[in-house]
């Protein structure tokens, strides 16, 4: 879907596959933040060195950082290290909200694409023919909390002079409890997907709503017709008309009838009607990252191999 009306047929792997890339991004985000910020602070003392002869390379190797900060002025106040990893747990909370967002519409009646294991799901408190999708909404309203704890230390270090201030001492809460609410959502929403019931049925009845094979069509008439993809774009707007009004999809019309819904394709080649099904459709997109098969199989040999 975009802007959450029917669009183009994908397959459910290839979807999911999506937010496999944003978790991955999250990931290498963790990685980068831990190697920029993993620097010892031990030696900067007040806030300018010390006159003690010491090694904070030898400390900081001792400690198991990759090497000591290189400002002790900018040690004794920077909280940096905290917020970044606010902001990336902030991402990765997002990313998990937004899958939420989607398990929940897609449990609905309206939907019927998914549905919840009962371990996480829960009744109406008066009617009892209710099953809620209370665990995902509960990871989608975390994700507030975790902003607000990132927007608290970022409002906290906005205007504060070098070098320390007890203000500083505000991002320990923030950060342990972004940590944890962090780990209990990855936690809860491997399990939510690890028990999800899928409704294949479902689902491609859904695709068969919305003439998703129209573009299909568009293309084909640019690529063997050799119309501009303006004027096929028009055309295939009149083919959807005449789908709606046979109250059909597109992809369930005859020849004739695709025939009759434009005099400039009046003698379009019988072939068009395997570009319009829609599993052939979702197969075309054979460029590296579509939804075809292959490529979604591809992707999924790759993130096996990456992990």
């Amino acid at each position: 879907m975009t802007h959450l009306q029917h669009a183009q047929p994908i397959n459910f792997g290839y979807h999911l596959l999506a937010y496999a890339n944003m978790f991955k991004r999250d990931f290498e985000r963790f990685e980068s933040s831990y190697i920029r910020n993993n620097n010892c602070p031990l030696g900067s003392a007040a806030l300018a060195g010390t006159p003690h002869n010491i090694d904070r390379f030898k400390t900081a190797e001792l400690l198991g950082f990759n090497s000591p900060t290189p400002s002790a002025l900018d040690t004794s106040s920077n909280r940096d290290f905290a917020l970044e990893i606010l902001f990336n747990i902030s991402t990765t909370v997002m990313h998990i909200s937004r899958l939420s967002e989607e398990l929940i519409l897609w449990s609905s009646y309206e939907f019927g694409f998914v549905k919840i294991s009962d371990e996480y799901a829960t009744t109406s408190s008066i009617m009892p023919q209710k099953k809620n999708p209370d665990v995902p909404e509960l990871l989608r309203g975390k994700t507030g909390r975790v902003y607000g704890n990132l927007i608290s230390l970022l409002t906290v270090m906005k205007g504060l002079p070098l070098a320390y201030n007890k203000d500083t001492q505000e991002d320990k809460e923030s950060v342990f409890d972004s940590v944890q609410t962090c780990e209990i959502s990855l936690d809860i929403v491997t399990a939510v997907m690890d028990t999800l019931i899928i409704n294949v049925d479902k689902m491609e009845k859904a695709c068969k709503v919305g003439h998703l094979s129209a573009t299909d069509l568009a293309d084909y008439l640019v690529q063997k017709a050799n119309l501009p993809f303006r004027k096929a774009y028009y055309i295939t707007k009149d083919v959807v008309a005449t789908a709606n009004k046979l109250n059909k999809d597109m992809s369930e019309l005859t020849i004739e009838e695709i025939r009759s819904s434009n005099e400039e394709i009046k003698n379009i080649d019988n072939e068009i009607l395997s570009y319009l099904d829609l599993r052939n459709s979702m197969n075309a997109r054979t460029s590296f990252g579509g939804t075809s098969t292959q490529r979604t199989k591809e992707q999924i040999s790759y993130f096996k191999d990456w992990l």
